[in-house]
């Protein structure tokens, strides 16, 4: 007798269980019950069981998947999606060579703290361990970037296991979580019954628990206490959704605020209490208030390298507050006066609750002294002669889509970036930990992916987006309206720059132009509309309409060769020890 299975439809909430399916269309109906809509993959033989309920599921409607060019490409659009909506990321890439090519959107996730379900295929279980064909242990490769992983060896499993993957991978400090199916068992049949979210915590795992009342009021007294103080706010407090949070204590305290690359739109960069990035290529006054701080309240941040450059420099007058989800971060590396471990956004609603009863923080003077150096140490302001700067399209893309959604690659042209735009929560999607090139294209199309009526612009360096070049073809196939801007400069920039301010001029294998494509005629081969613009009257007449082009685009702009990224603080100085930050041409 041949078993067949009862394909899961649209009217399957009102089945009776357990049913009779495949392990696949287990793993599909648990994804819906999670709520995936969106899913990012590459099919290839050992993952066809799940390929072939993949295609039962969109015919039933619930789901889209989009079939991207390469596996790293679909990790990044995965990526993209969770960043930009706060929902967990989903992607599917087959045995071997296509989950091994995963593995860099997954670091990436992993380093930026992005929830990511990663589903692969696996060699049947009788052939895993015997080097069969396309046979990888992904499970052993991604084990020291990723919060948990399993190997399914029992399709009555598959229920329990992505309910523990969704709940591992968006509690506590989000991240990559992966699945790896052996191909029998998607084709194997069983009586599945559903699990719904939440009915399972993993072991190991709690709930947050209360926040410590007097942890709270020690970190107010030193606010209170303070006259220099400057909030520090990192990715986290995106992760938690705390905006709001972050502005209250702002104001109510008249607090300057600085944020990581990775804290980008958390607080508006209009506001007059905002100065910025901070970091290698934070603005000056940024490096200059946390040098001079006498208290520095970090929120949602790590202390990473290219924030604090040399650490015992960074802030060294300041007690630090450190409020942060994980406590693993707490005193790693900077010892501190008080740690608040919870959800960011609830323990600063704790503050601000308390700091009403009596508030007192005089920071007039501070702000006067921060005003004196915005004023006297700004931004690079391009003049409008000779060739293009790229700071100058930035301010266009700043002025023609405020609103817009960004993703960026990773180099010169994101610092800058980072820089002159000013974004909303959770419009800043750039990889900050992990500064993976070829990023900024897929997770451009996993935001359209999950927005298709916001505005979304790629900001990508001419050698960054050769890395994942090919996903134009998603772009041109699923019709996904974006805006790819390459800021060429002919150049690896960041690695050209580097060579010229510490190898005396060595530029070794970072001259990109031998070799370039013309990328308006690569686009038009993909189906994607082209333009370029070399001369500053088309970058003023014609950039708007480009940008405002219904349908995918790729805007070739070239730039000056030889332009720099300042400031700059040069590895082992102290943030107070920038090059380039007096505002003059370069």
């Amino acid at each position: 007798m041949t078993l067949t299975s009862t394909p899961l439809s649209k009217g399957d909430s009102e089945k009776n269980y357990p049913i009779w399916i495949t392990g696949a269309e287990a793993l599909m109906d648990s994804l819906k019950v999670h709520g995936v809509k969106v899913i990012f993959g590459y099919p290839g033989g050992a993952i066809l069981p799940i390929y072939d309920a993949v295609h039962k599921a969109e015919n039933d409607g619930w789901l889209k998947h989009y079939m991207v060019r390469h596996e790293q490409g679909g990790s990044h659009a995965a990526d993209g999606y969770a960043r930009s909506t706060g929902e967990v990321g989903v992607c599917f890439g087959t045995s071997g060579p296509g989950a091994t090519n995963l593995v860099t959107g997954i670091a990436t996730a992993q380093m930026d703290s992005v929830p990511l379900v990663v589903v692969t295929g696996q060699v049947p279980r009788p052939a895993i361990g015997t080097d069969a064909f396309q046979e990888t242990d992904i499970f052993g490769i991604t084990l020291p970037i990723v919060k948990h992983s399993w190997v399914v060896r029992d399709p009555s499993d598959i229920a329990k296991v992505v309910s523990e993957a969704f709940f591992i991978a968006s509690s506590g400090r989000p991240g990559p979580v992966l699945i790896d199916i052996p191909k029998d068992v998607g084709q194997e049949f069983f009586n599945y019954e559903r699990i719904l979210p939440g009915e399972i915590i993993p072991k190991g795992f709690k709930r947050n628990g209360e926040i410590n009342g007097s942890d709270i009021n020690q970190a107010i007294k030193l606010i209170q206490e303070s006259s220099r103080p400057l909030l520090y706010v990192g990715g986290g407090a995106i992760s938690s959704g705390a905006h709001e949070e972050v502005e209250t204590l702002a104001n109510n305290y008249q607090i300057p605020v600085t944020t990581t690359l990775m804290g980008k739109g958390v607080f508006d960069e209009r506001d007059d209490l905002s100065v910025g990035m901070l970091g290698m290529h934070g603005t000056a006054y940024a490096n200059f208030a946390v040098t001079e701080c006498d208290l520095l309240i970090a929120v949602g941040a790590r202390f990473d390298d290219r924030v604090t450059g040399k650490l015992d420099t960074f802030a060294p007058s300041a007690k630090v507050i450190h409020i942060d989800i994980d406590p693993a971060e707490v005193n790693k590396n900077r010892r501190v006066d008080v740690a608040i471990v919870s959800d960011v956004a609830k323990a600063l609603s704790k503050i601000n609750e308390k700091s009403f009863i009596n508030k007192t923080c005089n920071t007039k003077n501070w702000l006067e002294k921060i005003n004196f150096w915005k004023n006297k140490h700004p931004l690079f302001v391009p003049p409008q002669e000779g060739e293009i700067y790229p700071q100058e399209v930035l301010l266009k893309v700043r002025e023609f889509s405020p609103e817009a959604y960004i993703t960026t690659d990773v180099g010169q042209h994101q610092m800058w970036a980072a820089q002159y735009l000013r974004n909303a929560p959770r419009r800043w999607i750039s990889s900050a930990g992990l500064g993976t090139m070829g990023f900024g294209l897929p997770a451009a199309m996993g935001v359209k992916a999950a927005l298709p009526n916001k505005e979304v612009i790629c900001i990508a360096g001419d050698a960054s987006v050769l890395m994942n070049i090919q996903e134009l073809g998603t772009l041109s196939q699923y019709g996904l309206n974006i805006k790819l801007v390459i800021i060429n400069n002919r150049w690896q920039g960041m690695v050209r720059q580097w060579q010229e301010s510490f190898y005396d001029e060595r530029y070794s294998s970072s001259d990109m132009s031998c070799g370039e494509p013309d990328f308006v005629k690569l686009a038009e081969s993909f189906g994607v509309k082209g333009f370029l613009i070399s001369e500053r009257k088309q970058l003023l007449n014609e950039f708007k309409s480009a940008l405002d082009f219904d349908g995918p685009a790729l805007i070739n702009v070239r730039v000056r060769r030889g332009e720099n990224c300042y400031p700059m603080v040069p590895p082992g100085k102290s943030n107070a020890q920038m090059v380039g930050y007096v505002n003059s041409k370069s």
